[in-house]
């Protein structure tokens, strides 16, 4: 493969996740009422469930005046983005597993900016999972495609780059 084939070929999964991202969102809003569970699994632990987040992770900022959650909720994610990409084209010594990790990310955070901007109910969230009173929490947070794909792919790209760091300050 030519180095620009590889350069881009990740980015077939940030497609992947935006459409991913926003086809489940769309069957969540077709078929389940907001606020109601469409189907749960090992009894309680998992639900799909149609809920909305005017906020960002665990709903923080949604008591903001709308305007200012705005600008704040799509301008600086859509800044993180960009630069995200910035970084992907010309950061030094990025390998293989951190591109694509970075573009995973990257499409977690364009598919909750298209909810963001073209959905004035807030970002569309689904997944329940139970927690059993862990951190004190008897559900985690409602979440989506988008979100777990930025939290999966930050886990990789945080372990890549540890093991990196490694590698180099061995003689």
């Amino acid at each position: 493969m030519k180095r620009k084939d590889l350069l881009l070929t990740p980015f077939l999964l940030t497609l992947s996740v935006i459409v991913l991202d926003q086809v489940t969102k769309a069957i969540v809003v077709a078929t389940i009422p907001q606020g109601k569970i469409g189907w749960s699994a090992f009894g309680d632990f998992l639900w799909l469930i149609h809920a909305r987040n005017l906020g960002i992770a665990f709903s923080m900022g949604t008591g903001l005046a709308a305007s200012f959650r705005s600008v704040l909720f799509v301008i600086f994610p859509a800044i993180l983005v960009i630069g995200i990409l910035v970084f992907y084209f010309r950061g030094k010594g990025i390998d293989r597993l951190q591109r694509w990790a970075l573009c995973g990310i990257a499409g977690g955070g364009v598919g909750n900016l298209l909810d963001r901007v073209f959905r004035s109910e807030g970002v569309v969230d689904f997944a329940s999972v139970k927690f059993y009173g862990l951190f004190g929490l008897e559900r985690w947070p409602t979440f989506n495609v988008a979100d777990s794909t930025v939290v999966v792919c930050a886990i990789l790209l945080a372990i890549s780059t540890i093991i990196q760091d490694a590698g180099r300050k061995r003689p």
